[in-house]
Parts: structure tokens; C-alpha cells; sequence
């Protein structure tokens, strides 16, 4: 089946694009009023471990990468040699059932290569979210694992370079769309869901530039990618009772088609001495959405071969 949320928005969604889902899972039942006869019975014995105690949390099983049976929705993959593509590859290796999602119809020949399930939609664009989040809930369920990597410019909507002073509000709003509206609209389409299941994992792409440093003309760029550590953080801390993890990474210079001789010329002097890969990104990602990661929310792991960490370059 061949989905395009730009007609598929067309009707009304059944999950209202104006609010989040439903929120938290349901809790256990008040303690009745009547006093309780005491049997001379064990309370603990015969409930059971208490679920708030740590040593028995612990004691849950061993950690593992596995996602069997995960329902996994990765944005931004139409490119065969991005991030967003080698993301949705380790997933479904994992075990997820993989959803991937761009702006075009080339998403569909991603899918087909990789044997998941491809969706087109504006994710800047409320309705279209809304139908893209009712359509994956028909033909995959409720998705348990959200990667925001959507945000990379192309041809239809170029990364806007220019300084602030002769940078015009459409093309700072375009670039902070692109960048944050996105991880905002898609995070808020999934989390009831998660809260539902008492289950989740959000890995947002955040950048260096931005939350670490900066370059002259990317402004808007700098501050939408600044803009996905926060909403991670804040997110993190509101759903961290429904047992959803928020976390996100942020990439240095990354060797792609896309990338430019001086992009390519920043990565070779990394003290590591290279540009990073789209799987090396990945595999932190996909780190990050395992259960595995259960101990760690609200932070920001920098894949960039150590360049944000050197304090002079030394030969």
C-alpha cells in the first residue's frame, strides 16, 4: 500500500493533531477505606515483590539490544546514504518492525530495499502528521520507538546560509521547522501511545552546531538544532514516569553524498582523523532506542570523533 499523508490529511484524523494523545497509564485502584482483618498471612508473600524497590527492579533480566516486536518509526530516510537510512537498517536488524518516512516518493524505494514499510509526509505540516501517525497505527500498531532525524535541507527546501542581519523570518521559521517543529509535532503524535504501553524511546538528532558550537551564517540552523536538546530534556522529564526514555544525538562532521570538500576537509582533522559514517551515527541511535539503554534519559551523546572535546590542534 502506497500512503501519502498529503491526501490522506484531506480528512479528519482520528487522533486530534491540536493535542497529545492520551496521557499516562492507568494506575492501581485507591486502597479501600475499610480497615483491613489481619490473617496472620505474609502481605508481601502473597502480592509479591514490591514494584518500587530497586533491588527488585534490577532483577528483571539481563539487558539487551533486541527490539522484537517494536513497532520503530525513523524520519527523515529517503536518502540511501544517510543517517536516517542506516538508523532504520540497524533497527530492523534488531528486530523492530521499521516504519521510514520523507518528503518524497522516493521513500518507497528505501523501503523496498530495506523490507520495511515506506510513508510519505510533510512532517513541518500538523494534519499531515496526524495522518501519518493514524496510518502506521493501521498497518503496523502503535509505535514504541520514534528517531526524529528529520531535518536535512533539499532541493525543494535548500539550507538557508546567511548571516542574521540580512537573514530574512521566513527563512529563520523555514530552518527552525525543519529542524524542531518536526521532532516537536512527531513526538507529540506518538508519546500517548508510549504512555499507554508504559513503554518508549525517543532519539531526537540534535547537531555540534548548536548545542556545542557554531559557524557564521547558520544561525537558525544552530538555534533550531540548540532547540532539540531542550525539547529532549523536557520531554525526558515529563514522560520519564511512563517508563519513555528521551535522549538525543548529535553528530560532527558526518561523510555523506551530500557532503562538501570542507566539510570533508573539518572531518580529517578530528583528532580521529577522519569524517564520521552514517552507521557509526547509528549505532549510537540505535543504542539509545534499545532496552538497554533503561538507565539513561535527558542526554545528549556527541558522535564526532572527539573534535568538541580537543582544546588546541596539536601536530
Amino acid at each position: 500500500m502506497v500512503f501519502d499523508a498529503r491526501i490522506a490529511s484531506g480528512s479528519r484524523s482520528r487522533r486530534d493533531a491540536t493535542r497529545p494523545a492520551a496521557g499516562r497509564r492507568p494506575r492501581s485502584a485507591a486502597p479501600s477505606s475499610e480497615p483491613e482483618q489481619d490473617t496472620g498471612a505474609d502481605p508481601v508473600a502473597e502480592s509479591g515483590p514490591v514494584p518500587d524497590d530497586p533491588e527488585n527492579q534490577a532483577e528483571e533480566g539481563p539487558v539487551t539490544l533486541r527490539l522484537d516486536g517494536k513497532v520503530a518509526l525513523v524520519t527523515g530516510a529517503g536518502s540511501p546514504d544517510g543517517i536516517g537510512y542506516a538508523t532504520a537498517r540497524r533497527l530492523r536488524d534488531l528486530g523492530a518492525r521499521v516504519a521510514i518516512v520523507s518528503t518524497t516518493r522516493r521513500i518507497h524505494e528505501r523501503a523496498s530495499e530495506l523490507g520495511v514499510t515506506g510513508f510519505v509526509a510533510d512532517l513541518t505540516d500538523e494534519a499531515e502528521v496526524g495522518a501519518l501517525a493514524d496510518a502506521i497505527l493501521d498497518q503496523l500498531g502503535d509505535v514504541q520507538v520514534l528517531v526524529n532525524n528529520a531535518g536535512l535541507a533539499s532541493r525543494t527546501s535548500p539550507e538557508v546560509l546567511r548571516p542574521v542581519a540580512q537573514l530574512t523570518y521566513d527563512e529563520w521559521r523555514a530552518e527552525i521547522d525543519r529542524n524542531l517543529s518536526t521532532a516537536f509535532l512527531c513526538s507529540r503524535a506518538f508519546v500517548g501511545g508510549m504512555s499507554e504501553q508504559g513503554w518508549g524511546r525517543i532519539v531526537n538528532l540534535a547537531a555540534t552546531a548548536g548545542p556545542i558550537n557554531a559557524l557564521p551564517t547558520e544561525a537558525a540552523y544552530a538555534a533550531a538544532k540548540s532547540g532539540v536538546v531542550g525539547l529532549t530534556r523536557a520531554l525526558a522529564m515529563e514522560l520519564v514516569a511512563d517508563g519513555i526514555n528521551v535522549n538525543c544525538v548529535a553528530p560532527g562532521t558526518i561523510y555523506t553524498a551530500a557532503s562538501t570538500v570542507t566539510e570533508i576537509k573539518q572531518g580529517l582533522g578530528t583528532p580521529i582523523g577522519r569524517p564520521g559514517t552514517p552507521d557509526e551515527v547509528a549505532a549510537a541511535i540505535a543504542f539509545l532506542c534499545s532496552p538497554a539503554a533503561s538507565y539513561i534519559t535527558g542526554q545528549m551523546l556527541v558522535v564526532d570523533g572527539g573534535n568538541s572535546v580537543r582544546e588546541a590542534e596539536f601536530r
